[in-house]
């Protein structure tokens, strides 16, 4: 059977407003009717989070499904991804301790007092809901590019902005999304930071990076109380240069890490593991690994498992940076490439750098190649 019409827009429909009219097979998302629809018929017909009178009510077949907004501190039948504007809606730059008021937090208190793992089935349906609605519009967005055009970066949300690491980083992320790249993270701290706020500074002199980190270094770590407000000063001074955008995917599961506003798009979802499935999946352009711990460790072999058994089509690279980091202290990328020679591992592209251009080129020469 054929897809259902997604309508997410009341104008998009206005004007099949009409007597005798019959909507048949549409998913209706956030429409708020009038009684004007009452000349209309609705067969086959879905209903996430609308309102209607009762007397358009009446007009809906057996066969349709009525899913109603819930008593929840957030909208769980959204059209669209958050926007920073909207997810930090309430904060003072200039009064970090505001935070709190803003409708992150406020999602967030709303989270842990119902428990991570909720026991009220009616909590656990809202989130599903709110994490359905942001794959579907998430997917929607990707659907702008091709599939080998997305690339993840994935890296400590622990690293600093006064190391040297997250300086490339923001390279990485400024010139690979200037080169077309679609770059996705997280949408945490550290490392995600980095790559996205290389990407919003897309389209500016490589000087403008040294600039920016000039205003970041006062609050170097996630955990300081100017760290996200010395982040809004970086994008008051330096705007956002023509159409440059990056996804960020965090989780209120990590609420306690606050997403960073440089994304220009945020996922954010409720459920952890639905997250981290879906960023490795979406990222067919390849992976750039930073320096992490326990995290990154297990996104690597999950991205290997995904590569090794062609699980989207194709292999992609994992680019790992820091050759001290990956062959030494944890030496995740000699054990792979022993295991990938022995067979263990198939179909693994793998390489090692120190050199952030050196990185940006193996991701585009293989996001540019006609070969699979």
């Amino acid at each position: 059977m054929d897809k259902y019409i997604e309508i997410e827009n009341y104008n998009a429909i206005a004007e099949l407003i009409v007597p005798g009219h019959i909507f048949r097979h549409y998913a209706f998302q956030n429409i708020e009717f009038g009684r004007e629809a009452i000349c209309c018929r609705f067969s086959d017909c879905i209903f996430f989070g609308c309102t209607m009178p009762e007397e358009v009510r009446r007009c809906l077949d057996e066969d349709c499904y009525f899913f109603p907004k819930m008593n929840v501190p957030y909208n769980m039948f959204r059209a669209s991804l958050y926007s920073p504007a909207e997810l930090y809606r309430g904060f003072d730059a200039k009064a970090p301790d505001s935070y709190s008021s803003c409708f992150d937090a406020r999602v967030y208190a709303h989270y842990m007092n119902k428990g991570k793992q909720a026991g009220d089935i009616a909590e656990t349906f809202a989130r599903t809901m709110h994490d359905h609605s942001i794959s579907d519009a998430l997917y929607d967005m990707l659907s702008l590019y091709d599939e080998r055009s997305i690339v993840a970066v994935m890296g400590g949300h622990a690293l600093l902005r006064t190391d040297a690491t997250y300086r490339s980083v923001v390279i990485m992320g400024k010139h690979l999304t200037e080169r077309g790249a679609l770059m996705v993270t997280g949408g945490g701290p550290g490392a995600m930071e980095a790559t996205h706020l290389g990407a919003w500074l897309a389209g500016r002199p490589d000087a403008v990076v040294d600039e920016s980190l000039a205003l970041l270094v006062s609050s170097p770590s996630y955990k300081d109380a100017g760290w996200l407000s010395s982040a809004f000063e970086v994008m008051e001074r330096f705007p956002r240069v023509g159409e440059y955008r990056s996804i960020g995917i965090p989780t209120w599961f990590y609420g306690h890490e606050p997403a960073t506003p440089f994304a220009t798009h945020i996922a954010k979802y409720f459920d952890n593991s639905i997250r981290e499935d879906g960023l490795l999946a979406i990222a067919k352009g390849g992976v750039i690994y930073s320096p992490g711990s326990a995290g990154t460790m297990q996104e690597i072999f999950q991205d290997a498992a995904q590569n090794h058994y062609l699980t989207c089509g194709y292999a992609s690279p994992m680019v790992f940076f820091g050759s001290e980091y990956w062959t030494r202290r944890f030496p995740v990328y000699s054990m792979l490439t022993s295991l990938h020679c022995k067979g263990c591992y198939k179909n693994l592209l793998l390489s090692l750098t120190d050199n952030p251009d050196e990185a940006v080129d193996t991701i585009m020469n293989f996001v540019t190649s006609n070969e699979l």
